[in-house]
């Protein structure tokens, strides 16, 4: 027959963990998350700018097909929404909201329209050393 102790060395008195385990145990999730939070936050970053980057791209061929299509540039943003050239309105990722982008009007006077170009209108800096206002 197998007597269970409930002494010093029993098994009531070995039912916890000690610091010193629960101390190892934080200190390797620490190291992990050392590791893994800067890799997340630069993928997040870097998913931001290509989603910039394809809205830029997607507005600017819209402003293009719209000019091709009725000779004049739009004089908002909205008008390209309501002529179907674009579905809804792109948001900006890094400022998230669709209303902080910068227009660029036309160069040439003979061009009508508001918006020949557009712009981020978010602050700061991307990866690469460049400003999110000049892509």
């Amino acid at each position: 027959m197998v007597t269970r102790s409930t002494g010093r060395c029993g098994w009531r008195a070995r039912a916890g963990f000690t610091l010193i385990e629960l101390m190892v145990v934080l200190a390797v999730v620490a190291l992990l998350l050392s590791v893994a939070v800067p890799r997340y936050f630069s993928g997040l970053q870097s998913s931001q700018e290509s989603v910039l980057r394809a809205n830029l791209a997607g507005t600017r061929d819209a402003l293009d097909k719209f000019y091709g299509d009725t000779g004049h540039y739009p004089d908002s943003l909205e008008q390209l929404v309501q002529a179907r050239y674009l579905r809804a309105l792109p948001v900006d990722p890094i400022t998230e909201s669709a209303t902080t982008w910068i227009l660029v009007p036309p160069d040439r006077p003979d061009r009508a329209g508001a918006v020949f170009d557009v712009h981020s209108g978010a602050p700061g800096k991307a990866r690469d050393g460049s400003n999110y206002s000049d892509w």
